[in-house]
């Protein structure tokens, strides 16, 4: 009988230190969304927003970030593309990455959203936006102990060429949905996107391309059907998520046509001879390169990448496109979380 009652007082002591174990975790997990959600900063409290004062060689602008969250080991910096749209888009964060404790900034470059405009072309530069994210990191105490760098699409040509002159302040790079060459890119707009496009309708859009008729309405017309909603988001126009329309509209003509030239199938602009192939080598700070099935970009050459930085991984979504975040979300923001929380372990190690 007395060992029957040793096992009975055995398991109601491991449910009681289990019940306890149980609690303490949890109080653990309110702890730790508790300091998730404080907002450290000193003096007049606005939500995050943090106004960084930027010198140019023309002088002193500011550029509008807001911080989401609160985690000195992961802090996630937003490089949006365009070239000359908002971090807007970038708002699908918000349903992933504060439950797994990864602190996030929103971050509009110089004469994007709501930071300041110059309105002169002389600043849309690549080498000046890399000196600019250098500037906003060091206002915003990031460091090699914290910092991971996201850029997509035109955010992932900043991003890289930004790791590739101060990578030794990064704990992660992150290249989204872009290639490292802007030749590569062009040719494969040329012999893989533009052929599986009905021929009729992409010898109209080369016709008005050919006459720089950019702002003929029939243009868009043309392009929304049969190349947005096929390789830069794979909805229906009418489904677009409210962000990425709010974010697509503010664009900067001027920045983007600069940077990037007025024809979407390929690069013209400052980019157009843009190639760090070579260079990718000398990168060893942990790497993600994200692709996407039916991208504007070649998904082979986001895995190439991987391959060529020291410490690479690749994330493919096999049902994205250019906008994977959205229309392949839930293996974009695993795959992103997971890389994050990896590389943070590895360190901790």
């Amino acid at each position: 009988m007395n060992v029957y009652t040793n096992v009975f007082l055995s398991i109601v002591s491991m449910l009681f230190f289990s019940a306890c174990s149980d609690k303490n975790t949890a109080k653990e997990e309110k702890l730790d969304l508790s300091s998730y959600l404080k907002d450290g900063s000193t003096g007049i409290k606005t939500g995050g927003v943090k106004m960084i004062e930027i010198s140019t060689t023309k002088g002193k602008f500011k550029v509008w970030t807001k911080r989401v969250g609160n985690n000195p080991k992961m802090k996630l910096l937003l490089l949006n593309g365009g070239p000359g749209a908002t971090h807007e888009y970038f708002e699908c964060m918000e349903s992933f990455l504060p439950q797994e404790g990864i602190e996030f900034i929103y971050y509009d470059q110089l004469g994007t959203g709501n930071s300041d405009n110059p309105n002169d072309p002389v600043f849309w530069d690549l080498d000046r936006y890399v000196e600019e994210v250098e500037q906003v990191r060091i206002a915003l105490g990031l460091d090699k102990s914290n910092f991971y760098l996201l850029g997509h699409s035109w955010g992932g040509i900043l991003a890289s060429q930004y790791a590739l002159k101060y990578q030794q302040n990064l704990k992660g790079l992150i290249i989204s949905n872009m290639m490292v060459s802007a030749i590569d890119y062009d040719k494969y707009a040329d012999t893989v996107l533009a052929k599986q496009m009905d021929p009729k309708v992409l010898a109209r859009i080369r016709e008005i391309e050919k006459n720089k008729d950019f702002e003929n309405p029939e243009y868009m017309q043309l392009l929304l059907p049969n190349f947005y909603t096929k390789h830069i988001l794979r909805l229906d126009a009418d489904k677009w998520p409210e962000p990425v329309n709010r974010s697509f509209s503010k664009i900067n003509q001027s920045l983007y046509v600069t940077m990037q030239g007025p024809s979407e199938f390929g690069l013209s602009g400052k980019l157009e001879k843009w190639d760090i192939k070579k260079e990718l080598p000398k990168l060893i700070v942990p790497t993600l390169s994200i692709g996407a099935e039916y991208d504007t970009m070649d998904p082979n050459h986001m895995k190439w990448i991987a391959s060529q930085v020291k410490n690479g991984t690749y994330l493919y979504c096999p049902n994205g496109s250019h906008m994977s975040m959205y229309d392949d979300q839930d293996i974009y923001m695993k795959g992103l979380i997971k890389f994050i929380k990896d590389t943070d372990n590895k360190t901790i190690k």
